[in-house]
C-alpha cells in the first residue's frame, strides 16, 4: 500500500505501522457519518433501486409459500459470497453435506470448502433470525456472525468470535492495510452506534452500504471479514429496509464485478469517493433484485410444472409433499425419505424411480450413497 495513492482529502488517516512487508502505514476510516454531501444527480437512480426493491418485495409478500424460494436464494447467496474469497463448492457438493455434514479432516481437506460455504448458509440464517427477534446489529451480534462462519474449518485458529489483537493486511504486497489493533474499539464502538440505532444517515440503502464500505476498512477480525461484512449487509438491507424476508444478495453482483468492487471500496479510502462506491451498489441492487425476479418466477412456474408431472402420476399426496421439499433441499436419499414419510424402503424407491421417470429427480454420479437431486430446481438457483 502505497500512501502517495491516497489524496489530501481521504476520509481517514494514515498510521504509521511497523512489521508490514511493503508498507508503511495504515489507514484509520473517520468515524461515521461521513463527511460527504449526497449528489443532486444520483437521486434518480436511488429511486429506481428502491422501486426495484419494492417490487421484489411485493413478488415474495404474494408468494403462497416464500420458504420454498428463499432457502435457495440463501444457499445462492452462501456459494458467490465465499466464490468471492476463493472457496469453490459445486451445488451437488452442497446438496450432499447438506444430507451429510462430515467435518474437514485436515486443512487441506476438500471438505473443507464444502463446510465453509454452508457455513456462510447457517450464520445467515441465524443472523436473520436473531434481526426478527429484536437482537440489534452490535458487536455482540458480529461475533456471532463470525463464529458460525468459521465454526470446524480453515481460519478456526483464527479466535472465531474474537476481535483481532494484531496488525493484518489485504493482499501480498498490501493493497490494503487496516488499522491497528489499538484503534479497533474506537472504530467498532462508532460502526455499533450507528447500526444500533439505526441512526440515518442518508437512506435505508444507501447507509448499508455505507457500513458495508466501513467494515470492509476497519477489517476487525484476523479472517473472514469479507464474507462477515458481505452477511452484514443482507441483514441491515433486510431490516432497514424493512423487507418481510431475505430476498435481496448482493454477492453475485459483487462476484461478477469483483476487480471494481475491490477498486470502489479501495477508492472511498484513498479518494473519499463515495459517489462512485454508491452508485455501483446501486447499480447492483437494480440487476440483482430484477435477476431475482425472474429466478422466483422461473421457480414459481417449475413449482406449477411439478405439480402437474404429479398429478399425471396419481396424484398422491406423499409424491407433492417429496416436491415441495425439493424446493427447500433439492436432494434426496431412499433410506432418509422413508424415514422422514414413515413408509418402508421399497416404498420410498418406488417414489424415487416415479419422479426419476417424470424428469424431477436424477442420481448424482459418483455420490457415496446413491443421492438424487433436482436438476432443475438446480439450475435455476444456481445457473
Amino acid at each position: 500500500m502505497e500512501i502517495e495513492q491516497f489524496s489530501h482529502d481521504k476520509p481517514g488517516d494514515l498510521i504509521p505501522v511497523e512489521g508490514v512487508q511493503g508498507a508503511s502505514h495504515a489507514f484509520l476510516p473517520a468515524l461515521l457519518p461521513p463527511a460527504w454531501l449526497w449528489p443532486v444527480d444520483m437521486w434518480p437512480l436511488l429511486m429506481e433501486a428502491n422501486i426495484e426493491l419494492a417490487k421484489l418485495e411485493g413478488i415474495g409478500r404474494h408468494l403462497p409459500n416464500p420458504g420454498l424460494l428463499l432457502r435457495p436464494l440463501e444457499n445462492r447467496e452462501a456459494q458467490r459470497s465465499s466464490q468471492l474469497e476463493g472457496t469453490y463448492a459445486t451445488p451437488q457438493q452442497l446438496l450432499l453435506f447438506e444430507l451429510d455434514p462430515i467435518l474437514p479432516g485436515s486443512s487441506d481437506d476438500p471438505a473443507n470448502a464444502v463446510r465453509e460455504v454452508a457455513n456462510y448458509s447457517i450464520a445467515l440464517r441465524t443472523g436473520l433470525k436473531m434481526i426478527a427477534a429484536g437482537v440489534p446489529f452490535s458487536q455482540w451480534l458480529i461475533r456471532e456472525l463470525h463464529r458460525h462462519l468459521l465454526d470446524g474449518v480453515r481460519g478456526s485458529d483464527s479466535n472465531p468470535g474474537t476481535f483481532r489483537s494484531g496488525q493484518v493486511q489485504i493482499g501480498r504486497p498490501p493493497r490494503y492495510v487496516p488499522p491497528p489493533p489499538f484503534y479497533l474499539q474506537e472504530r467498532l464502538d462508532n460502526f455499533e452506534e450507528i447500526a444500533r440505532h439505526n441512526s440515518r444517515m442518508y437512506s435505508p440503502l444507501v447507509d448499508a452500504f455505507i457500513m458495508h464500505y466501513q467494515f470492509e476498512a476497519i477489517h476487525p477480525f484476523e479472517d473472514g471479514n469479507g464474507r462477515v461484512g458481505r452477511l452484514l449487509l443482507a441483514l441491515m438491507i433486510t431490516k432497514w429496509c424493512k423487507l418481510s424476508d431475505q430476498w435481496l444478495f448482493m454477492s453475485e453482483y459483487f462476484d461478477k464485478n469483483k476487480d471494481e468492487y475491490l477498486e470502489r471500496l479501495l477508492k472511498v479510502s484513498t479518494h473519499n469517493d463515495w459517489s462512485g462506491w454508491i452508485r455501483f451498489c446501486l447499480e447492483g441492487v437494480i440487476q440483482q433484485a430484477i435477476d431475482t425476479e425472474q429466478r422466483c418466477a422461473n421457480l414459481v412456474e417449475l413449482s406449477t410444472t411439478y405439480s402437474e408431472r404429479v398429478r399425471s402420476l396419481g396424484g398422491s399426496w406423499r409424491l407433492q409433499s417429496i416436491v415441495d421439499r425439493l424446493f427447500i433441499l433439492p436432494v434426496v436419499q431412499i433410506p432418509l425419505l422413508a424415514a422422514d414419510h414413515h413408509v418402508s424402503y421399497p416404498t420410498a424407491s418406488a417414489d424415487v424411480k416415479k419422479l426419476v421417470a417424470v424428469g424431477i429427480l436424477e442420481e448424482i454420479q459418483d455420490a457415496p450413497i446413491k443421492t438424487y437431486y433436482a436438476p432443475e430446481i438446480t439450475h435455476i438457483t444456481y445457473g
